[in-house]
């Protein structure tokens, strides 16, 4: 960039060549769009002097959307100017303040410039946004250091949160914290019961250099809850709270002097639990607190006489007699029901042998050790109480109406049912909605899959309504049983704040009970209604707090494979990998008018009519199986039927409104009561998602009884966008297309599975393509090329931050092909990377 000092001075790759020059009144110093004017000459004493800085531009943080300013300032300067990622800053963003330093005669100049926070996104994940201050005098230039302008951001989960304790009085006590990620990095500070913890003014409290506190020796004191707050120059973040609980075991004091000696030759001391005292859950203190001890003949007083002694020995002999005979009696009757205890025992073993019933000696199929492995009888026995019987067992002997929830499966395999519960059918959610953060839970039992699971895993899945969850076998630790529910919560119940351009995607799920303890994540699928076309949107997930506020987990397109969520966007599902369970929901923010949301266009008309008027309701819903399942349900109740196929359009960011007309009826039959051309939905109705049953409805006459062909186009488009045009020509009365909402709700499968039977994929096969897979290979025939070929190689990182990749690719591919999964097509992708466990699978239904 050429700069001219008048005739004189020109520049040559980057140097300066200063010839001669008469300052007499003055000098304009120009540089194309940069240009300073310095209206004082340099005194000759300084003319040969470098520019230094008196200030230099520091590091800065922009904070939510405030611009910031950089300040140069130099002397002896002539000009002055600001290069940011190695380009010049224009002129015109300039702010040039001139003057001239009193002592010296020098001209000082200060230059101040603003940086936006779109100057630094545009470049940001590049590299670092940075800016410099270059000053001229006539000798040569000077650079100041770099100032590196950054975005200031705190995320809102605590990468480690403290965990309550309970302690004894005078334990070391530890609590971690990790903070939320930010820039610049958060501060930690400790507090207790709401109140700031000081080291300095108690020793006794130790923060370490990464962030975790401890407390040297517990004191009562030092019971309370405790939080670990997260603090930069954008956001202050609070943990939930630890509560820890100092605890004091009870002990003895000294015992008591002995008492003198009684009139029954007894002497007596005690002592009393009180050194210390047990407090906030200690234990009491073990043995006697009264203890006696016979008198010698010398302490103790002679106060019976001869006759009195003789009654004495005979009483205590009659006592003795009657003690004798009450034993005899007591130990007949002992042995008598011991027998008939025994006879029970051995036919009650029969039931628990196997779980099979007396008289039934299953089969055992030839590969059985290659499709099933043998449960833990040990934990499911323990956590469950009810009737078990065999699948096989076709007699009366067990309940099969009542449905019982653990149903042993050949070999070992089991399978959870939905039905009633042994006891009272609601105790479940009655149970949870007792419970303060469940109190919004719905207690009917239609939306609500339930079942107790252990180790090996399970699924519970919500027919229709596109909702599952899938426990993998090992996510739940051994040893550990959870009783699991799944539940759809209807929007009207509960509202999710949304701002702007957001709108709701999916339905609000939950799934807990929120807290239990998982070593692998789960996966959580449901159903979106957006174009699934990412540049158009940003997708977060949202997940609710113990407090009720919703919070943002995750961003899709942004996950962190180090986070306890991540997230699969396929067409029309989306598969949430979470290690916390709780309630969740997937909100899009539209970054520009092309963003998309699916609508699902449902026709109802009356099953019979017997007026002249005729109905038919025009449903304008998210495209999403739970809210057809619930339209399909409210029409069967209101006499209704379909009387075309769904449609699906697709409702734009414009903000313009959806319209539904009807057309080409046959005048001389019918007319339409509808005054305007036109009904309209109002697009903030549609676009936020909150109302789940919109619909519109056209009220057609009929001129007589006996007009029965309907025949009519219905029109439905969003001004200015996409539209639908649909031809309905059918007979109101005899209607037989097979179009009702059984023909549509097809999904019978099990609400509860658990154990192998919720699995495509036999277990020990499982196991060994896992072994086999995990390992590196290099040429590449390992976990890797398993993604690769089921399409999956986008989420390579996510898989690689796992203990065994192939495992959670595994269980992604369960979830997907639930009710249309083929081993075989498994089996030949096993069989492209070049490894035998894929021969397993070709095992024919007989021989399994």
């Amino acid at each position: 960039m050429p700069l001219h000092l008048g005739p004189f001075v020109r520049w040559r790759s980057g140097l300066v060549l200063t010839w001669i020059c008469l300052f007499s009144s003055g000098f304009t110093f120009t540089g194309g769009e940069h240009a300073a004017t310095v209206t004082h000459p340099l005194p000759a004493a300084f003319s040969d002097l470098l520019p230094h800085f008196l200030v230099e531009p520091d590091d800065v943080y922009i904070v939510k959307n405030k611009p910031v300013t950089l300040t140069c300032r130099s002397t002896p300067a002539t000009q002055i100017y600001f290069k940011c990622n190695g380009e010049w800053v224009h002129q015109d963003q300039h702010l040039i303040e001139r003057d001239v330093d009193p002592a010296t005669g020098l001209p000082v100049m200060q230059v101040k410039i603003d940086i936006s926070r779109q100057q630094v996104e545009k470049i940001f994940g590049l590299e670092d946004y940075w800016c410099q201050c270059v000053a001229w005098s006539t000798t040569g230039t000077q650079k100041s250091q770099k100032a590196f302008v950054r975005i200031a951001y705190l995320r809102k989960n605590f990468e480690e949160e403290p965990l309550g304790k309970e302690v004894a009085l005078d334990q070391e006590v530890l609590l971690r914290c990790h903070p939320p990620e930010g820039v610049p990095p958060a501060e930690v500070e400790w507090q207790r019961n709401e109140e700031l913890i000081d080291p300095k003014t108690d020793p006794n409290f130790f923060i370490t250099v990464d962030h975790n506190l401890i407390i040297k020796q517990a004191r009562l004191a030092d019971t309370g809850n405790y939080t670990c707050v997260a603090k930069n120059i954008v956001a202050r973040r609070k943990s939930s709270s630890a509560t820890v609980i100092v605890y004091v075991d009870g002990g003895w004091s000294e015992w008591s002097k002995w008492s003198p000696c009684g009139s029954d030759c007894t002497m007596w001391r005690s002592r009393e639990c009180t050194q210390p005292s047990p407090s906030t859950g200690g234990k009491e203190c073990q043995g006697l607190d009264l203890q006696s001890l016979n008198c010698t003949s010398e302490q103790c007083p002679q106060t019976a006489s001869g006759a009195e002694d003789v009654a004495l020995y005979v009483g205590i002999v009659a006592v003795a007699l009657c003690l004798t005979l009450l034993l005899i009696v007591l130990v007949l009757v002992y042995r008598r029901k011991k027998e008939g205890l025994d006879a029970d025992v051995a036919d009650s073993s029969i039931l628990t042998t196997g779980f099979q019933p007396m008289g039934i000696k299953p089969t055992k199929p030839e590969n059985s050790h290659l499709l099933t492995i043998q449960p833990d009888l040990t934990t499911t026995t323990t956590s469950y109480q009810g009737t078990l019987r065999s699948r096989h067992e076709v007699t009366g002997k067990f309940s099969v109406s009542n449905g019982p929830l653990l149903e042993p499966l050949p070999n070992g395999s089991h399978t959870l049912h939905n039905g009633k519960l042994p006891s009272d059918p609601n105790d479940f959610m009655n149970r949870l909605s007792s419970q303060t953060y469940f109190k919004t839970l719905p207690r009917d039992n239609v939306n609500t899959s339930y079942g107790t699971f252990n180790f090996l895993g399970g699924r519970l899945t919500l027919p229709n309504t596109g909702i599952s969850l899938l426990i993998p076998p090992e996510a739940i630790p051994r040893g550990k049983i959870y009783e699991i529910y799944l539940t759809i919560q209807k929007k009207e119940d509960m509202r999710l704040p949304l701002a702007g351009c957001q709108t709701l995607l999916s339905p609000l799920v939950s799934c807990g009970p929120p807290g239990v303890m998982l070593t692998r994540p789960v996966i959580l699928s449901m159903d979106h209604c957006s174009d699934a076309c990412l540049e158009n949107w940003a997708i977060r997930l949202k997940k609710q707090s113990y407090e009720g506020s919703w919070e943002d987990v995750l961003q899709l397109g942004e996950e962190v494979v180090s986070e306890p969520y991540y997230c699969q966007l396929e067409a029309e599902t989306c598969r949430v990998f979470t290690e916390q369970l709780g309630r969740f929901a997937l909100v899009g923010e539209s970054l520009s008018m092309a963003a998309a949301k699916r609508l699902k266009l449902l026709l109802f008309a009356p099953a019979y009519c017997s007026t002249l008027e005729y109905n038919i309701r025009v449903y304008c819903m998210d495209d999403t199986q739970d809210l057809l399942k619930e339209v399909m349900q409210m029409e069967r109740q209101l006499g209704g039927r379909l009387i075309d196929e769904p449609h699906v359009l697709l409702f734009k960011d414009s903000y313009h409104n959806l319209r539904l007309s009807i057309h080409d009826m046959p005048q001389a039959h019918w007319r339409s009561k509808l005054l305007a051309g036109y009904q309209e939905i109002p697009f903030y109705h549609i676009w936020s998602g909150s109302q789940r049953t919109l619909h519109c409805t056209f009220t057609l006459e009929r001129q007589s009884l006996s007009t029965c062909d309907l025949t009519c186009t219905l029109c439905v488009w969003q001004v200015e966008g996409e539209g639908q045009s649909i031809a309905l020509d059918f007979n109101i009365s005899k209607d037989i297309r097979p179009l009702d909402s059984d023909f549509l709700l097809m999904d019978n499968c099990t609400p509860a599975l658990a154990g192998p039977s919720a699995f495509q994929i036999p277990y020990l096969i499982r196991q060994k393509i896992c072994s086999s897979l995990d390992t590196p290979c290099p040429n590449g025939a390992d976990w890797r090329l398993l993604a690769q070929r089921l399409k999956l190689d986008r989420h390579m990182s996510f898989f690689a931050s796992k203990a065994s990749p192939t495992s959670v690719i595994l269980d992604l591919w369960e979830t997907q092909h639930f009710h249309s999964g083929n081993l075989n097509q498994l089996a030949a992708v096993m069989a492209e990377i070049g490894k035998q466990e894929a021969m397993i699978f070709l095992v024919s239904d007989g021989e399994c």
